[in-house]
């Protein structure tokens, strides 16, 4: 059998998490000759997506290469229920087989508008992708809700963020001031900077963005924390800028309603970005790229000489190739350089036996029923003032992530450790209490992830950031050579295939 060292490759990838899976979709017809390695026995990296056995061999795997993996701290919890024995005694919920649940570690969703979804239609990959609807932004805000027979889920003390106009104008717990004030800032944000750019130019967005929407627009205090839900920003309140924020808020609107009625993001089926990646390295392979796993890069040299193939590659298993182009990460073509991760997100995976069928409401009529909804606790309101805002993410079973009658709490919380995972823990219980008795964690996995934030970087956002298919571009451009940037992302149909 010939040996990888017998071929010299246009570029080696090292790594299938989702940057250098779309790279290798994008060379996937350029005709170069392909490597595409992953040190793991797995796609998708720290964007893989497991089942429960799978998830406890990746604990072992991680805690056994402290400081060498972009994760730490990984524990899987069991838990010994505290609700009346019996309440559960006829028919006690009970986790589901293996195979039944297929497990994110970094579920991340995509904005209808987001160029990602743009180059997988260009590149005809979205045929062998499902993506269901996100439904509504919820923020927990218990002190100032009463409870309210027409709106179960006020009782709750959960409050649906508006969306769009409308919303607001029917929201029962907004004064009708605040609701003016708020129609100036969404009106604002609408607004090109083409249409009014005196306007923006002369906009201070360096202050907070709590500061920004008092000063500017009037917008009472009780809605800013709404309004940074719709930012995603994982900072604190008083970290969050308006320079951040406005882009984001006005990027949430106005993708609400590009792709259908009542929703403007969508999670791909079956483990959100892993599926994504999967598809992509079968692209490449389907186009003649050759796919190794359990097999790393751990030395490379470059010999800066007149070769036509001048990069030395040492892989872990002990051969020697030769590449014209090697792409990675730091921690795929060298895991000693932490230091290069800004910051750490403290992350959950809760699989709990309710359909939290009260989140995911229809709000507008042809709307699809939404599988996934997103929650927003600040930091005040879980007894910690000064800290970022804990987001959870529910998927439904329609998602694939988890039979039916059951849902996963994805959370994440950009504070690290122990005290991270305690205001995780918090969101997660106030959930849990305001769904009842019939909500019963299951199983539970801990970690923390080292990245960045789009605050400062990527990728550890709750929303793909497009960010990252610019450096996959770049980086395209460079191993493709004499190509049109026009032509990232599309092609044509392949013999034998249609839209049909």
């Amino acid at each position: 059998m010939e040996t990888l060292a017998q071929t010299s490759w246009d570029v080696i990838i090292a790594g299938t998490d989702l940057a250098q899976s779309l790279l290798a979709l994008a060379l996937s017809r350029s005709g170069k000759k392909i490597l595409h390695l992953d040190q793991n026995q797995y796609y998708g990296g720290s964007e893989a997506a497991f089942s429960l056995d799978e998830a406890q061999e990746w604990m072992n795997s991680v805690n056994q290469r402290r400081g060498r993996s972009p994760f730490e701290d990984v524990e899987i919890l069991s838990y010994q229920h505290s609700q009346d024995p019996a309440q559960l005694a006829s028919d006690p919920p009970k986790l589901a087989a293996s195979r039944a649940y297929t497990l994110s570690l970094s579920p991340y969703f995509l904005y209808t508008r987001s160029a990602l979804i743009s180059a997988l239609l260009s590149s005809k990959v979205y045929r062998q992708l499902e993506f269901m609807a996100m439904g509504s932004w919820w923020i927990y805000t218990p002190d100032s809700l009463a409870s309210d027979g027409d709106d179960p889920v006020a009782t709750r003390a959960f409050h649906r963020v508006p969306g769009n106009r409308e919303d607001v104008f029917a929201d029962k717990h907004i004064s009708m001031k605040s609701k003016r004030a708020l129609m100036r800032f969404l009106r604002h944000i609408s607004k090109s900077e083409d249409e009014a750019p005196e306007e923006a130019a002369a906009e201070d967005l360096s202050v907070p963005f709590g500061q920004y929407l008092s000063s500017n627009f009037s917008v009472p205090e009780d809605l800013h924390d709404p309004l940074i839900s719709l930012s995603l920003s994982q900072l604190s309140r008083q970290e969050t800028t308006a320079s951040y924020a406005v882009p984001r808020v006005k990027r949430h609107l106005a993708s609400i309603g590009s792709l259908g009625p009542g929703f403007g993001g969508v999670v791909s089926k079956y483990g959100c970005g892993s599926e994504i990646l999967q598809v992509a390295c079968r692209a490449s392979a389907v186009g003649g790229g050759v796919y190794a796993l359990d097999t790393g890069v751990q030395k490379i040299t470059d010999e800066t000489s007149e070769d036509e193939y001048p990069v030395e590659v040492h892989l872990s298993n002990g051969e020697k190739l030769r590449s014209k182009f090697v792409v990675g990460s730091a921690w795929t073509l060298s895991a000693d350089t932490p230091e290069l991760f800004g910051s750490k997100v403290a992350r959950s995976v809760s699989v709990v036996s309710s359909d939290f069928a009260s989140l995911f409401p229809v709000t507008v009529e042809g709307a699809p029923v939404p599988a996934s909804a997103l929650l927003m606790f600040p930091g005040d309101k879980l007894n910690s003032p000064q800290s970022p805002p804990v987001y959870l993410q529910i998927h439904s079973s329609d998602t694939g992530d988890c039979p039916r009658q059951q849902s996963i709490i994805y959370g994440g919380v950009s504070v690290p450790g122990p005290e991270g995972q305690a205001l995780l823990e918090s969101a997660v219980n106030k959930l849990i209490q305001a769904e009842g008795p019939k909500a019963i964690i299951l199983w539970s996995l801990r970690y923390t992830q080292l990245g960045r934030l789009s605050n400062d970087g990527t990728p550890l956002d709750i929303a793909f950031e497009d960010d990252l298919l610019d450096t996959v571009k770049e980086s395209w451009l460079k191993v493709a050579g004499d190509v049109d940037p026009n032509d990232f992302m599309i092609f044509d149909d392949r013999e034998g295939t249609s839209d049909e």
